[in-house]
């Protein structure tokens, strides 16, 4: 999930981490010279329901800069948008983190987010006779490519004693994928966010297996390396980071406004979003990256070079950036 639908997608702030970033100053356009900020344009990328949704929900959208919103529905498209300068910040889970490493693409980590691992799964028809994941073998298995999806349906596989030559694997994207489900030309898809509620929800599919247990939840929010130089871009993303987690920490004592502001969004009933929500297995946290959050990542990155769909293991320090460090609150 990426953040990831996401949730970065798709993924709430424990009460220790409430006290001190709900007492940590937010940048000001005063202490941060008002004239210099207000230059600046962010071009954000959000999930549905997610930033360009709670912080104006939680009264923190009042930037001393300019931000610009476009959305997206998986991490790996956010990475490419930031590798092509059109977009300065986002964010993703450990998976494209693998393939932007293996790429070279120009792109800089710059925070960590741990987040929940729950709505990311097998989901089937509600009629399928599939009742375990070796019941798929030669069946046809829609993924989402160089996401959470792509990765956990790897290992779910290994786990049933199969390998992707056993199987149909689709990639598609999340509208084609859910199209596709429910027309019935897949008989199973590894998806995430709030999709997964949604067609449980409406009975026209089941879970057949989480990946609760096998997602870190480790996820990561990007800049873009082109504008890292320039002090008052440095300023910005880090006030907008530290806001994004200020919003979690506020929602997350507050689920039932969470669920009400979203809702309408996601266009999922609200008794659905809230029970989602208190389902979470862990909350949102925002915090500087560390060298664990590298090592969770190499493990990514060999699965994937086992698979042979990344050929030589990358330098994965090299795509995190110290710069925003003094700056982060979490």
């Amino acid at each position: 999930m990426t953040f990831f639908t996401g949730r970065l997608s798709r993924r709430r702030f424990g009460l220790g981490a409430l006290s001190s970033l709900c007492s940590a100053p937010l940048l000001t356009s005063r202490s941060l010279h008002a004239e210099e900020l207000a230059s600046v344009t962010l071009r954000v990328a959000s999930f549905r329901g997610m930033d360009s949704t709670i912080l104006p929900a939680t009264g923190l959208a009042d930037f001393p800069y300019k931000v610009e919103f476009s959305e997206f529905n998986s991490g790996n498209l956010i990475a490419q948008a930031i590798n092509a300068d059109a977009i300065d910040v986002g964010g993703w889970s450990e998976i494209p983190l693998a393939f932007i490493a293996a790429s070279g693409a120009r792109v800089k980590v710059v925070a960590t987010v741990d987040g929940p691992t729950t709505d990311q799964a097998i989901i089937v028809p509600a009629n399928s006779p599939a009742r375990s994941f070796a019941d798929l073998k030669n069946r046809k298995i829609g993924y989402i490519r160089s996401t959470t999806a792509h990765y956990f349906l790897i290992h779910m596989l290994a786990k049933a004693g199969l390998t992707l030559a056993d199987v149909t694997p689709v990639p598609l994207g999340m509208s084609q994928g859910l199209t596709a489900l429910k027309s019935g030309s897949l008989d199973a898809w590894a998806t995430y966010g709030y999709v997964i509620p949604m067609v449980v929800g409406d009975g026209s599919a089941r879970v057949l297996e989480s990946a609760e247990n096998i997602l870190s939840g480790h996820y990561f929010i990007g800049a873009n390396p082109v504008r890292l130089p320039d002090p008052a871009f440095r300023l910005a993303v880090a006030d907008y980071i530290n806001r994004l987690g200020k919003a979690y920490a506020l929602l997350t004592q507050n689920k039932k406004k969470w669920a009400k502001v979203i809702s309408p969004v996601i266009q999922i009933p609200e008794t659905i979003v809230l029970s989602d929500l208190n389902a979470q297995n862990r909350p949102y946290r925002i915090r500087p990256w560390n060298e664990g959050d590298i090592r969770s990542a190499q493990n990514v990155v060999d699965t994937f070079i086992e698979q042979r769909l990344i050929s030589t293991r990358p330098d994965l320090k090299s795509v995190f950036s110290n710069d925003l460090r003094p700056l982060l609150k979490g």
